[in-house]
């Protein structure tokens, strides 16, 4: 009797635990069972390492504080939070801290079209104008002879007085495609010629149907599918709405009932509700060395722009649940969204040689639907198993999934800095002590 009451007790504290360490505080969903590192093959000192290297960047001023979470065949075998939601208060992180996702938000705007696609709703070989007639007879911003084309500040959407390179408008060679947009090949407002000269603003207010197709008149940076250039916001926000178009919903609620729902991401919002505001990590930048508060960027700052592109808010419970749907081939506690063919689609490299990092001085790297993909782990910037798939978000989250060692990695930080995103995936791979254990 004694042994049957032990047994229970410490299954309801294994049961509690789980509940407990992710964020919302409710049991609306099964959660990711939690395990011994070992018991996976990975080592609980190794994994110790994940807070000293936090603590350190903490301590050196590079960020304010970071949650993070590791877990192994789907078992979550890390999860903490480090540091400060409030430096200047040292108001401690709480583990279901609210976060600006920025680009993180990409990813779940590629499984949205993926659903659509495998549904045959759409392809992936449709010309975008098939959904928005307005991205029709496209032309391609090239320079006018003697010209140099803008670089850095120079590049990008310029305001009405500001000086815009001479130019001519040539037809594009074929329609902008759904994939052109998965995979930054589209030319539309990636930093070169046609957003420098290009005077489209996006008003407040504005929504998805009355923005996007304004899109349609901005000349492309170059023609389509014949470079990799990052369309921050333009190229994927376009996807959303040809998802409104396709599916009859607005993007919110096509994300919520389709996606966020089914699988249990119950604090992942464009507009978070006003019960969970105070969950909501204010924005620190430093100022002359010390931590100063931030307004919220303005193309933030909207409650009926649906960007997904930049402009979900979550936390590292719900991420870390997206993440182990990849992981496991589309599916999560029984809720499939994707099939394992269309998981593996998503994280090929579609694009060659044309990606090199958001620098163009990384090698090692594939870029897949809306995601990077690791091709060769002596070459890519951050060790990660060949194979591996993610995105990273200018607020600094950085998530990705790792089929061959059946892990996700989940970092939520609110300062960008890519040494605390790469230090982190060391730590990580430098818990792995046994591959493939089962």
């Amino acid at each position: 009797m004694r042994y049957v009451t032990q047994t229970r007790f410490y299954t309801l504290h294994a049961i509690l635990l789980s509940a407990a360490v992710f964020c919302g505080g409710n049991a609306l969903a099964q959660e990711l069972p939690t395990a011994k590192p070992e018991k996976v093959g990975l080592s609980s000192e190794r994994l110790k390492r994940i807070h000293e290297v936090m603590q350190r960047h903490i301590d050196a001023g590079d960020i304010t504080g970071a949650v993070t979470a590791v877990a192994r065949r789907g078992q979550v075998v890390y999860f903490e939070a480090h540091g400060f939601a409030d430096p200047t208060t040292k108001q401690p992180m709480p583990k279901d801290a609210l976060f600006r996702m920025a680009s993180s938000s990409k990813p779940v705007t590629g499984v949205a079209i993926l659903m659509l696609i495998e549904e045959g709703r759409i392809h992936l070989s449709d010309p975008v104008s098939m959904y928005i007639p307005e991205f029709k007879n496209t032309k391609v911003a090239v320079l006018k002879p003697g010209q140099r084309e803008p670089q850095g500040q120079q590049a990008g959407p310029r305001g009405p007085n500001s000086p815009r390179p001479e130019v001519d408008f040539v037809s594009a060679n074929r329609e902008v495609t759904i994939k052109d947009l998965m995979t930054h090949t589209s030319g539309l407002l990636s930093g070169g010629l046609g957003g420098a000269v290009a005077n489209v603003q996006r008003l407040p207010n504005e929504t998805l149907a009355t923005y996007i197709p304004k899109l349609g008149a901005v000349p492309l940076d170059f023609q389509p599918g014949t470079r990799w250039s990052y369309s921050a916001t333009a190229g994927i926000d376009t996807l959303g709405r040809i998802v409104e178009i396709v599916s009859g919903m607005p993007f919110d609620q096509y994300l919520r009932q389709r996606i966020f729902e089914p699988l249990g991401m119950r604090d992942t919002y464009f507009n978070v509700p006003e019960d969970r505001r105070a969950r909501l990590l204010p924005l620190f930048r430093k100022d002359g060395g010390e931590w100063k508060k931030q307004p919220t960027p303005a193309f933030l700052d909207t409650r009926t722009y649906f960007s997904g592109a930049g402009g979900l808010i979550s936390c590292a419970h719900d991420y870390m649940r997206f993440e182990q749907m990849l992981v496991n081939g589309g599916e999560l506690n029984g809720k499939r969204l994707l099939s394992p063919k269309t998981v593996q689609l998503m994280s090929m490299n579609h694009v060659g040689d044309l990606f090199h990092g958001l620098r163009g001085t990384d090698d090692g790297l594939g870029f897949g639907l809306t995601v990077y993909v690791t091709m060769d782990e002596a070459k890519a910037p951050r060790w990660r198993t060949k194979g591996s798939f993610g995105w990273a978000g200018a607020f600094g989250t950085i998530t990705w999934s790792d089929p061959k060692e059946e892990l996700t990695g989940v970092l939520m930080i609110q300062q960008p800095n890519e040494v605390v995103q790469r230090d982190f995936s060391t730590a990580v791979m430098q818990s792995i002590v046994a591959s493939n254990i089962h």
